[in-house]
């Protein structure tokens, strides 16, 4: 709304109104926004949620100062959505495709968390909203960002190419000069940087690239399918999925606005994407959005997110990787998440496996997700695989492992850009 306003006000020569023109300027305002929203607004919600008791419902598994969090109001992942919501009706281009999506996803996850939070609140049943309507919502979140990049005219790339300067002998990349509808994503560790998804279906022959973008839509659903889920099993301690996803929104903040201009990209040997700057202002508004909401989610908490913020920042993180055509780093770039997710299948996939074969189930680790591995008290049990840490790691000691290495993996993403 603002910089609509301020486009009019530019017509008459108003001081300061073009500044709006600017990606920098509106992206600054909205992280202020979101945060300034998340902290102050936060605290009248948190409240609102205590009186209307809507409590965490806790099973005591044994950990250490687990029960003390029960009745901590949850639902907290409101704070979130608004928080990333208005800087975005405010501050962003609407009409831009890229904003719209996002905008769509945030509300589409946020209601498909809520569904489940208020299940599990309202009928006092911790296991809430059936696993089956998850896939389907998260299923049909896929399906409308797949289709909506396949059909709509304004979701387009440009193609990096590298030429030989004849002079001095030097690599420099070059951009075709029109813009195209492409399978196109980034990769690590390629020369050129660039993998298209039609190359998996050149035996369909002049319909490759159509049958392309069928496994980019298939891409799509498992990856805002796993990410979402990854992002719900990490949180499970006080802010850790908070903190990790501001420190990967950071990331792709970044990593947006190097694709959303024609210079970098070209230092980066990455393609350009015309209309993504637009997203700098979404990702600014989520990482105040998160970073506000720490403030109360750090340990001790005074608010969870539940499934209505986790669900969400899964979601928003995997859409945004996957607009940027960034889907394929994921498994660094969202290390913690992937490792929390496949820590439960092996530990089941296991359990079932020994089960079978023994007749007694065993564990490779003493809990999942991962991090609760590190906060049970040690074991000697010869069903468990690994024992270690013998002694269980206090929660705020763990978080703040995990956000390292989260760093650690956001930069190694980075460094992969350049290692061909």
């Amino acid at each position: 709304m603002f910089y609509y306003i301020a486009k009019l006000l530019s017509e008459y020569d108003f001081p300061g109104a073009r500044l709006m023109d600017y990606i920098s300027f509106r992206s600054g305002m909205a992280l202020i926004l979101s945060l300034f929203i998340s902290m102050v607004i936060g605290k009248r919600i948190i409240e609102k949620l205590q009186l209307m008791q809507v409590g965490e419902i806790i099973r005591d598994l044994g950990l250490e100062g687990q029960m003390s969090k029960k009745g901590t109001p949850t639902m907290g992942g409101i704070i979130i959505i608004i928080s990333i919501l208005i800087p975005c009706l405010l501050l962003g281009k609407l009409e831009n495709i890229y904003m719209i999506l996002m905008i769509i996803s945030t509300l589409w996850l946020g209601l498909l968390g809520f569904a489940d939070d208020y299940i599990k609140v309202a009928h006092h049943d911790k296991d809430g909203l059936k696993g089956k309507f998850k896939v389907i919502g998260q299923v049909g979140l896929g399906i409308i960002v797949g289709l909506t990049m396949y059909l709509s005219p304004d979701i387009v790339m440009r193609e990096n190419v590298e030429t030989i300067n004849q002079t001095n002998n030097e690599t420099v990349v070059e951009y075709k000069t029109e813009d195209i509808k492409a399978t196109q994503t980034t990769i690590p560790f390629v020369k050129n940087n660039n993998f298209d998804y039609s190359y998996l279906t050149k035996w369909m022959g002049k319909h490759a690239q159509t049958g392309g973008w069928i496994v980019f839509i298939l891409v799509t659903i498992f990856i805002i399918t796993a990410v979402s889920n990854g992002a719900t099993l990490t949180d499970g301690v006080d802010g850790l999925a908070t903190g990790v996803s501001a420190i990967i929104g950071t990331s792709l903040a970044i990593m947006c606005y190097l694709g959303g201009n024609v210079i970098y990209s070209s230092y980066l040997n990455i393609m350009y994407i015309p209309g993504s700057e637009e997203l700098v202002v979404y990702a600014a508004a989520f990482i105040g959005a998160t970073i506000g909401f720490l403030w109360y989610n750090s340990y001790p908490a005074q608010v969870f997110m539940g499934d209505t913020g986790s669900l969400t920042l899964g979601g928003i993180i995997a859409v945004f990787a996957i607009l940027i055509r960034k889907e394929l780093l994921i498994p660094i770039l969202c290390g913690i998440f992937v490792v929390e997710n496949l820590s439960v299948v092996l530990q089941v996939a296991y359990f079932k496996r020994t089960k079978k074969k023994y007749g007694e189930g065993r564990r490779i680790f003493k809990m999942t997700p991962l991090h609760h591995h590190f906060q049970t008290q040690g074991t000697v049990e010869s069903h468990v695989l690994f024992k270690k840490p013998f002694n269980a790691i206090p929660e705020s000691k763990i978080v703040m492992r995990f956000f390292i290495i989260a760093i650690f993996l956001a930069v190694l993403t980075f460094v992969t850009l350049k290692i061909r």
